[in-house]
């Protein structure tokens, strides 16, 4: 005769698959059900495995091996800009800057553009950029939003991160607007622009509360639509946060650092004029390489700590950009050192750093320093406590493999950069239809 403890059995767990059935066909629960399981696994990995103390430790190895076919051309190389000795000691040759640009209108001590429309990233999986970009379109009475970004810049939904290029390649190939993309900005010229009327897209690091409750540096986006001196705060429309959300000067100016103070003009195309006028020496985008080459320099000697690490890693990008690829090696090599002896904290140690920015793997891969490469998307994959869906991690790694000998595992590493991280991704299709193995 079945006990007690039987009959409950037999009718507890055909319920319990009930539950489960229902659960898992309401999207809305699936949701919640999967994103705690999600929450549960990362806290585990986080627990076992704590990202903020792996360190990046390029050894400066060179391989042997010569670059094979599927290596992409080598390109010459240019002088790097002089790194000064001292914070006082100038470069050999005055540089123009952009505020050494004339401006015939009087600047406000206070403005703020209207006209954007907020769109918050929540409800969705990191969607800053999407939300964003679709903000700044909306100025131009664009008449999409971030759903309409996000399809083409998060074809995978958990994509870590969209680049800068990819943002200014959706608005090229998908309205009438222009977009300049730079680097090495400053408050005079974001106030310039907000003076012209143009908003301003920047990136930025910021230190925002994760997932496990603890505050840790990540990238983010911000709209910049005005400004007030007296008070010292630039005002944006910020998707994590709230429109009109104030950003103290120093705040600011610490998390711009972060991003070698990258920002996205988006404008009319009859517009151009003004908005090079604006630029003034780095309208030209070699030239404005080199000058953020010299602001990194000269912060190098003026920083300490994460601060300094920023200045160095910021160094070493801009001479990637300049194709001085040994310099940016060694840049990166004085960041890391940096970074390694940077507390073992969240709160400290932007780990998350070739998430958004990949010049290390260019300097490395173009001085045959592969196993570095490797070495380091090796870290940056390890870094991701639930899906580590980061293409350009995965294509980088690839390419050193592929420089290596190592054709298996290349391919492997393109076919998991397109599948199931980012389907299309141009540069990895390129190298698997140079190993013969296109899907």
């Amino acid at each position: 005769m079945m006990n007690k403890r039987g009959k409950f059995l037999i009718v507890a767990i055909p319920l319990l698959l009930l539950i489960c059935v229902v659960v898992f066909a309401l999207p809305p629960l699936r949701e919640r059900v999967v994103w705690r399981m999600d929450e549960a696994r990362m806290r585990l990995k986080a627990a076992l495995s704590p990202p903020e103390r792996a360190e990046f430790a390029p050894q400066g190895q060179v391989a042997a091996a010569a670059l094979p076919q599927t290596a992409m051309p080598a390109i010459p190389t240019q002088a790097s800009p002089t790194l000064s000795p001292t914070p006082t000691e100038s470069p050999q040759t005055p540089l123009p800057t952009a505020t050494s640009t004339p401006t015939t209108t009087p600047m406000p001590e206070t403005l703020n553009l209207s006209g954007v429309r907020y769109q918050d990233q929540h409800g969705l999986w990191n969607y800053c950029a999407p939300s964003n970009l679709a903000m700044a379109l909306s100025y131009w009475d664009w008449e999409g939003d971030r759903l309409d970004t996000g399809k083409t810049l998060k074809p995978y939904d958990k994509d870590k991160n969209v680049m800068p290029y990819e943002m200014a390649a959706y608005v090229q190939d998908n309205t009438d607007l222009q977009v300049v993309v730079r680097t090495g900005g400053d408050f005079d010229l974001l106030k310039r622009f907000i003076l012209d009327g143009f908003p301003v897209v920047v990136e930025k690091g910021a230190y925002i509360r994760d997932f496990s409750g603890v505050v840790s540096w990540m990238g983010h986006y911000e709209v910049v639509t005005g400004y007030d001196d007296p008070r010292e705060v630039f005002i944006t429309q910020d998707s994590y946060f709230t429109p009109d959300y104030e950003v103290a000067y120093e705040e600011f100016l610490q998390g711009w650092r972060s991003f070698n103070y990258t920002y996205l003009v988006i404008y009319p195309v009859e517009k151009e004029s003004q908005v090079m006028n604006i630029l003034g020496a780095y309208a030209d985008e070699t030239e404005s390489y080199r000058l953020t080459a010299q602001k990194a320099s000269d912060e190098i000697f003026q920083l300490q700590s994460v601060d300094q690490f920023f200045a160095w890693f910021n160094r070493g990008t801009s001479l990637k950009d300049l194709q001085d690829y040994a310099g940016a090696a060694d840049a990166y090599d004085q960041a890391f050192a940096i970074y390694n002896q940077l507390p073992q904290d969240k709160s400290v140690r932007p780990y998350r750093i070739l998430w958004y920015q990949t010049g290390p793997y260019f300097a490395y891969y173009y001085t045959g320093r592969y196993y570095d490469v490797i070495s380091l998307a090796d870290t940056a994959i390890d870094a991701a406590l639930d899906q580590p869906a980061l293409e350009e991690s995965y294509y980088w790694r690839g390419m050193a493999k592929a420089a290596l000998g190592d054709t298996t595992g290349a391919i492997k590493d393109f076919k998991t950069s397109l599948d199931p991280y980012h389907p299309g991704f141009e540069p990895s299709l390129y190298q698997l239809q140079l190993l013969g193995a296109a899907q």
